[in-house]
């Protein structure tokens, strides 16, 4: 046994199984491999042990010559790595993009220096990490793409490795349909100048075989169709409610654990936001559009509010944000606005910060403010500026305009299992809402294992076909 092995076992604090202990074998290897260029992916599903190998390796490799440097999707996601970890990580775009505005006051990104060495790169929740570039044009990620940058970045500097954590069967990233950063065989044929390896845990740990979570989780991974779909509802931590019964429940919640910890995961936007209107006037009695102590998430990214140096960097689409103060509203140019002090709820080393929330997509049934009505801002907001003649000065001024800028943010009490991905809460309510027969397919397993393994402590199925559940 090598040293890093035994390193890794004493920080595990526990005897690993024969799958995790062919892993360790595969990290040592990695290590050993110095100067090239190589990545190991770890995938496996809810409860086999996957994060604790991790954080044991991150907490032993220093004393082997790497470094560590721990990514994630998502603010959230990090924050779940984090902790776990007990270092330090960050949001893939915090690090490896760096903003850049043009003349006509555009913002775009683009890669940014590598100043690591010997380092090892991991990456969790790489299911989320997408391989299409977005289409140019106003889009600040134009002719980006994720997955490749990630790659040249970490690769740019001596020595680095990647390590891709994540589990092939939740949800794959938005228009795909797998999860490129975990499919050996794609990124072989995509990265070629970099040795891919891989391994996958299959077995599910003795601690986690006890929950009723991880074990409907695992019987949700291991059917092929949803005929063979089954329910057990007879465990303290996998509870079965009807509608009637919902609203008191949701209040024990909030209660037990906090509103922050608490989450509905629905199938739509649409069905999201009756649930976010029921919430908040039946369990929170608001009558306002927007009040303090509401929790809201950003719908779109937004460069305008932050300083590139701060924690995050920018607000992201799915970072949650709670009201601590409503400074003023306002309706302008056709729109309906709010000025208010708000906390990043993934950030709480962060202090406060001021911001103008666009207030009309607390309400729509698009993901965030459609294309028209976009447009329909911009030439509103482009009639205060018309003194200006040149073209490009005034395209810059309207990019600088706060209310151009203002935050789109939904509820956050409820929402799309896409949007809930790379978090983890301790009560999740999970709306089976109507399943047209076309709908129950594989597609289908997958979401609801995805919305299953978003929960820490206790999920609540609300209005589930009576005959998937056995109690």
């Amino acid at each position: 046994m090598s040293q890093l092995v035994a390193d890794i076992r004493d920080n595990l604090g526990y005897e690993p199984n024969e799958g995790q202990t062919l892993f360790l074998e595969k990290l040592d290897d990695l290590v050993k491999r110095k100067y090239k260029k190589d990545a190991l992916i770890l995938s496996g599903y809810a409860g086999t042990g996957k994060t604790s190998l991790i954080s044991a390796f991150v907490k032993s490799v220093g004393k082997h010559g790497f470094r560590t440097q721990l990514l994630a999707p998502t603010g959230r996601a990090a924050k779940v790595i984090g902790n776990y970890s007990k270092k330090k990580a960050h949001t893939i775009h915090r690090v490896i993009y760096q903003r850049k505005v043009m003349k006509n006051g555009a913002v775009a990104f683009e890669l940014a220096f590598n100043p690591n060495n010997h380092t090892i790169f991991i990456v969790d929740e790489a299911s989320m990490i997408a391989d299409y570039s977005m289409p140019s044009g106003s889009n600040p990620w134009a002719n980006r793409n994720l997955l490749e940058d990630l790659v040249e970045f970490i690769f740019s500097g001596t020595n680095n490795k990647l390590i891709l954590v994540g589990d092939e069967g939740q949800l794959p990233p938005v228009g795909a349909d797998f999860s490129p950063a975990l499919n050996k065989e794609y990124l072989e044929n995509t990265l070629y100048n970099i040795e891919i390896f891989d391994h996958r845990l299959t077995e599910v740990s003795r601690q986690a075989a006890d929950s009723g979570i991880l074990k409907n989780a695992t019987q949700i991974r291991n059917i092929q169709s949803y005929e063979d779909l089954i329910l057990e509802t007879n465990t303290t931590d996998f509870i079965d409610l009807n509608g009637q019964e919902l609203q008191d429940a949701l209040e024990e919640s909030h209660r037990q654990v906090g509103v922050e910890e608490t989450l509905v995961i629905t199938r739509s936007n649409k069905r999201a936001n009756s649930y976010n209107n029921h919430i908040r006037s039946r369990v929170f009695y608001h009558e306002d559009e927007l009040s303090a102590g509401d929790i809201l998430m950003a719908v779109k990214n937004n460069y305008s509010w932050l300083p590139e140096n701060s924690e995050p960097g920018f607000i992201a689409n799915g970072e949650m944000m709670q009201v601590n103060k409503i400074l003023g509203r306002k309706e302008m140019y056709g729109f309906q606005f709010a000025d208010a002090r708000v906390k990043l709820v993934d950030y709480p080393n962060m202090d406060e910060i001021e911001v103008k929330l666009l207030v009309d997509t607390l309400h729509s049934e698009s993901p965030n403010l459609s294309r028209e009505d976009q447009k329909r801002l911009f030439f509103e907001i482009e009639k205060d500026h018309l003194d200006e003649k040149n073209k490009t000065k005034r395209f810059k001024k309207i990019m600088d305009d706060p209310y151009f800028q203002a935050i789109q943010v939904k509820y956050a009490y409820a929402v799309t299992c896409h949007k809930s991905q790379g978090g983890q809460w301790e009560h999740v309510y999970i709306d089976q809402g109507y399943l047209h027969p076309d709908a129950k397919n594989k597609e289908y397993l997958r979401w609801l294992y995805t919305a299953v393994t978003r929960a820490k402590s206790k999920v609540f199925l609300v209005n589930f076909e009576r005959e998937l559940l056995v109690s």
